[in-house]
Formats: C-alpha cells, sequence, structure tokens
C-alpha cells in the first residue's frame, strides 16, 4: 500500500462492530433508507438525444460528410438510413456506457454500505467534522419545535385579539343603547380597544420572530444539512473504491491485475478528491452557519423577550419602541389583513 492511500488527514480509519447477523437486515430501518439513498441517484440519460434516422427522414437526423478534393469523383454519400443508424448505435452505446457506470459505483456503494452495518468493514470517520454534524441535526430539531411553538402562540393570539375586537364593539354599542350604563360600557369598550391595538404590534414582532426562525431552520440549515448529504454520499463511495483498491492490491500481480489496479487507483483517487473537497465544504458551511445562527438569535431572541414584556407589563410606549429599534413596518390601518398576519 502506498503512502498517499494511507494518508487521510484529519481522518482515521475505524473498524465497524456488528454480530454479523443477517437475519436482522430487513428489520434495520436504517439499512433500508441508507440503501435508498444510494440508489436514487440513476444515471443521467438526458445528457445527450436519440437522433431518428430512416429513408425520407429530415435533414437534421444527417450527419453530413465532407467530400473529397480533387479533380476525381467524390465518394458516394451514405444514405440517410445507414447515417441514422450509425448515430442511433452510438447514442446507444453511450448511454449503455452511462448505465454500466452507474451499475458498477451502485453494487460498490451497496456493498461497502452492508460491510459496515454488519462489522465486516471499515470506514473513514473525521471525529471532530461528525460530531458537528450530528449537533447540527440536534440543533435543527429542536428549532423546529420552538418555531412550531411560536406558530400556534401566533395562531392562539390571533383569537384573542379577534375576540377582543369584537368584544369592543359590543361594548361600544351597548354604551351608546344603554344611557345608564353609557360610563361604564364606554370604559371597557376603550380598554377592549387598546389591547386589541397592543396585541395587533406584539403580535407584529412575534410573526417577525417566526419568519426570522423559519428562514434559519428551513432555508440556511436545510442547505448546510443538503451539502452534508453530498458529503456522506462521498464518503461511502470514497470508502467503497478504497477497499476495492485495497482487495486487488492484496491479490497476484498479474499483467491482468495490474491492469485492473491502475483502474482502481485511478478511481479511488478521483473519489478521494470529490470527499476531501465536499468534507471542507461542510466543514466551511459549518462554521458560517454557527456564527450566523449566533447573530441571527441573539436580535429575535432580544425581539421576542422586550415585545411580550412590554405587552404584559401595559408598556405601550416600550412595545412601540420594541418594533421601531429592529425596524418591523406594519400595515396601514384599514388593510384587509391584520397588520401582523403574513403566510407562512
Amino acid at each position: 500500500m502506498t503512502d498517499g492511500l494511507m494518508s487521510k488527514a484529519a481522518t482515521m480509519e475505524i473498524p465497524i462492530n456488528g454480530t454479523g447477523d443477517t437475519g436482522s437486515l430487513p428489520e434495520d430501518d436504517g439499512l433500508e433508507q441508507d440503501l435508498q439513498q444510494v440508489m436514487v441517484s440513476g444515471p443521467n440519460l438526458n445528457e445527450t438525444s436519440i437522433v431518428s434516422g430512416g429513408y425520407g427522414g429530415t435533414a437534421e437526423g444527417i450527419i453530413p460528410t465532407s467530400s473529397v478534393k480533387g479533380s476525381g469523383l467524390h465518394p458516394p454519400h451514405p444514405s440517410p438510413l445507414a447515417t441514422g443508424d450509425e448515430a442511433t448505435r452510438g447514442i446507444a452505446v453511450e448511454k449503455f456506457d452511462i448505465v454500466k457506470k452507474w451499475g458498477i459505483n451502485t453494487y460498490k456503494c451497496t456493498k461497502q454500505l452492508i460491510s459496515e452495518r454488519f462489522g465486516r468493514g471499515s470506514r473513514t470517520v473525521d471525529l471532530e467534522l461528525e460530531t458537528q454534524i450530528e449537533l447540527l441535526r440536534d440543533t435543527k430539531r429542536k428549532y423546529e419545535c420552538v418555531l412550531q411553538l411560536a406558530r400556534a402562540l401566533t395562531h392562539h393570539f390571533y383569537s384573542l385579539v379577534q375576540t377582543q375586537h369584537a368584544l369592543g364593539d359590543a361594548f361600544s354599542d351597548l354604551s351608546q343603547k344603554s344611557p345608564e350604563l353609557q360610563e361604564e360600557f364606554g370604559c371597557n369598550a376603550e380598554t377592549q380597544k387598546l389591547l386589541c391595538k397592543n396585541g395587533e404590534t406584539l403580535l407584529g414582532a412575534v410573526n417577525f420572530f417566526v419568519s426570522s426562525i423559519n428562514t434559519l431552520v428551513n432555508k440556511t440549515m436545510e442547505d448546510t444539512l443538503m451539502t452534508v448529504k453530498q458529503y456522506e454520499t462521498a464518503r461511502l463511495e470514497y470508502d467503497a473504491y478504497r477497499t476495492d483498491l485495497e482487495e486487488l492490491s492484496m491479490g497476484p500481480r498479474d499483467a491482468s491485475t495490474l491492469c485492473r489496479l491502475d483502474a482502481a487507483q485511478s478511481h479511488f483517487q478521483s473519489h478521494k478528491g470529490k470527499y476531501e473537497k465536499l468534507r471542507a465544504d461542510v466543514a466551511i458551511k459549518l462554521k458560517f452557519l454557527e456564527e450566523n445562527k449566533i447573530k441571527v438569535m441573539h436580535k429575535q431572541l432580544l425581539l421576542f423577550h422586550n415585545a411580550v414584556s412590554a405587552y404584559f407589563a401595559g408598556n405601550q410606549q416600550q412595545l412601540a419602541q420594541t418594533l421601531r429599534q429592529f425596524n418591523i413596518q406594519l400595515k396601514t390601518p384599514g388593510a384587509e389583513k391584520p397588520s401582523w398576519l403574513e403566510e407562512q
């Protein structure tokens, strides 16, 4: 084994311990999902287009050939039928090669995955990076819970504000129709209208909080996790071709094996480069994501705290100041929808 094969910066190969009990294979949901992930990206057969040729075909279906210069006779042009058949055969061979390469790659990755799961192989592990990835997944799950609860709070509080608005209208109507209780009904009407106004202001802040958390979770974090999935696929391919190269290296060194060994070395180096590039990409995205998460959450948590505290303390001025501080604009009165309501 060459030094280039065994060098793995910031990574190491560790054996996967397992019982080797193949009877548990159908019950391993994780294995089934991973196998589906391996199989999901089939060969891209749209890279070329079938050229239909035949007698009476259009000029687009014919591949022109250059005539021989000189005073002699020109060779006869191939018929449209022959030209179309040759083009179709060429494209069919190209597509067959694509399918063949995809099949070989899928077989090697599936074999590697099963080998890892049942303790008969080894996988390359970057402990620091994988710890960060698992932490990100756990953080995303917890932030999704916060997002769900904040949305529930928005909907519940919206119902409360609507009820206060209706109650204020009812008190106002009774104030005009009940002279003996006009003052009492009038005071309650004003109180409900003020609570309704403050409630709309609070919901403007909460909705801004929900929108920002939604962007962080479902766009920023999800984008990083998509790169993580590409990295994990590249890691599996890298280990699959590494294992293939190691097995060939331990075999006999005849002419046939040497040819296969050269091809395996070439494939290994290609997948190694892809794996290392994606590993670096993930590390960079995780770093930037952590910085962005801290910046966003510092602002949003301060907004949420100040707005909720001001509302329940009855501090209307502080509540309005909070929205100005975070540049939250409410719609003008009379809009069809409440000023704080946005489509989620």
